[in-house]
């Protein structure tokens, strides 16, 4: 299969489904990682126009790391809008693109608006690909690909429907999440956060519910015609 992640920032798919990605590449799928926004307002020293092209960086070696396609659509932070035409359709190419049979993305409800305004647009992009009168440079596939929504930050007000087992990827997922390096010491060094235990602990604890050591939880976006009667998750 190809596997579409759509996050709104360039760390996001990592934090929330990188084990689930590592192991889809294991598995011998093709998978894209798509951001959104690029991440420029990430920091409180690093200026937007220098972080902008650090945190570029960081996600292709993070991708790197996990196997994926890194891709970016380049919106600065605090403006990713559902009802941008301009950015629906630039997401839709993507899609396109990537022929994606199955996209992740953030939980519709999440602790900041970006990230459920990023949800909102893969929902609807997940249609708009079927449309064949609109144009965005790919021919359109016909397929409506499922959608899953990956956990929120901490797990709060998320309720897993399934899980997946990434004991065999942790590490992977948390090297990958090492090379987003401007965010990690900068959480360590201003939040006093050891953002790569967190993420271990939370995985460590959606394990204890599924019954394996490190699990990662999804919901699944339940709309007609969406749903299959197959698992699409590894």
């Amino acid at each position: 299969m190809n596997i579409l992640g759509i996050g709104c920032h360039p760390d996001d798919l990592e934090i929330g489904c990188g084990g689930t990605l590592a192991k889809y590449v294991k598995q011998g799928h093709k998978v894209f990682m798509c951001h959104i926004a690029n991440g420029n307002l990430g920091h409180a020293v690093i200026q937007p126009g220098e972080l902008r092209e650090i945190r570029d960086r960081e996600a292709k070696n993070a991708a790197a790391v996990i196997g994926a396609e890194s891709i970016s659509l380049d919106v600065g932070d605090l403006e990713p809008e559902a009802s941008d035409k301009k950015v629906r359709d630039a997401l839709t190419e993507v899609v396109r693109y990537t022929k994606a049979d199955l996209i992740i993305t953030h939980n519709p409800q999440d602790y900041m608006r970006d990230h459920e305004q990023v949800s909102f647009l893969a929902q609807d992009v997940s249609f708009a690909t079927t449309i064949p009168h609109l144009l965005t440079g790919t021919p359109g596939t016909g397929i409506f690909p499922p959608v899953f929504f990956m956990d929120t930050l901490a797990g709060i007000n998320f309720i897993p429907t399934e899980y997946v087992d990434i004991t065999g990827e942790i590490e992977k997922k948390l090297d990958a999440i090492s090379c987003h390096e401007s965010q990690v010491v900068w959480m360590r060094e201003h939040d006093n956060i050891d953002f790569l235990d967190f993420v271990r602990t939370c995985n460590k604890y959606r394990g204890l519910q599924s019954n394996c050591a490190f699990a990662e939880g999804f919901r699944q976006y339940a709309a007609w015609p969406r749903l299959h009667p197959r698992r699409f998750l590894p």
